[in-house]
């Protein structure tokens, strides 16, 4: 089942965690961003939890090299790991302030062939890790002006990903709450809609960065149960303003209420909240949100 393939996912990724953490126990070169997300995933491994964890845990990694003229180098790997990995590859971005902005975009996509060409289904951090260890500082020097590809080149096969967020709420009163989630949609040029009430759902959608920014924000209000139900993302190619505006079934954000019925007027009509998400195309999610419990 996928639940038993989503345990041993998790399982691996703690297992590769704690090697990593044995292997590099300062913190400098080995350190957790996300303490929250690596709480949740154990807890989820540790079966107390069947609540799917709602971020990736994250970390990075810095790797010291000695280019040519020997002097040190160092890189910083910037990692994510996806629920799914290590059935699917991580997330990893090597930074370092002597790369140019193309050198950067080349080290990285051909740190990423690397992994596609030799690891489907396998933990491949630390094989990540050798391969920035060794590869890495000769992308400083490479002259990539007279190569094929110019830096506008570069910047222009730069990959733009636009997401849509899903959020389930065991319910949404609180008025500053959702006063935060309209201003903070309308600051991070988010669209979508925040339905109020029991349960509570709300949608963003936008630039991925823009997306996570606002969930990180939300998540850290106080709720009695908050989480990621459901994400979208399309990556775009060159993904300018344009691009982006047709990704959005929704043109800003708003509040959405439908007829509350209910003792306290504040449980929203989901046969409602059907036809408006089937208008916007989106009637799948519904079945995302309430298939278990019907209508």
């Amino acid at each position: 089942t996928t639940d038993m393939a989503n345990q041993e996912e998790a399982e691996i990724q703690i297992s590769e965690l704690d090697l990593l953490s044995s292997m590099f126990p300062y913190e400098e070169e080995f350190s957790v961003t996300d303490q929250l997300a690596l709480a949740e995933l154990k807890h989820y491994v540790e079966n107390e939890s069947a609540e799917v964890p709602s971020s990736k845990v994250q970390f990075i990694l810095n790797v010291k090299t000695e280019v040519p003229n020997a002097s040190m180098v160092e890189f910083s790997m910037a990692c994510a790991l996806p629920f799914k990995y290590p059935t699917v590859l991580p997330e990893i971005t090597v930074r370092s302030s002597l790369l140019s902005r193309s050198q950067q975009i080349l080290l990285n996509s051909d740190l990423k062939t690397y992994l596609m060409q030799n690891f489907s289904g396998e933990p491949c951090v630390l094989s990540a890790r050798e391969w920035v260890k060794d590869h890495a500082a000769s992308y400083i020097d490479k002259d990539l002006s007279s190569s094929s590809m110019t830096a506008s080149d570069a910047t222009q096969s730069e990959v733009t990903t636009f997401t849509r967020l899903w959020i389930y709420s065991h319910h949404i009163y609180n008025k500053q709450k959702r006063k935060n989630i309209i201003d903070w949609a309308k600051e991070l040029s988010l669209s979508g809609f925040c339905m109020p009430g029991k349960p509570g759902v709300v949608c963003v959608e936008g630039l991925q960065s823009s997306c996570e920014e606002f969930w990180s924000r939300v998540r850290r209000l106080t709720w009695k149960r908050i989480l990621i139900r459901h994400r979208e993302d399309v990556s775009l190619e060159g993904g300018g303003h344009a691009d982006i505006q047709k990704q959005r079934k929704f043109p800003t954000l708003e509040e959405k209420c439908f007829d509350a019925h209910g003792a306290r007027g504040n449980h929203m009509d989901l046969g409602q909240l059907y036809h408006f998400l089937e208008e916007k195309g989106c009637a799948d999610i519904f079945q995302i949100y309430f298939g278990v419990e019907g209508h």
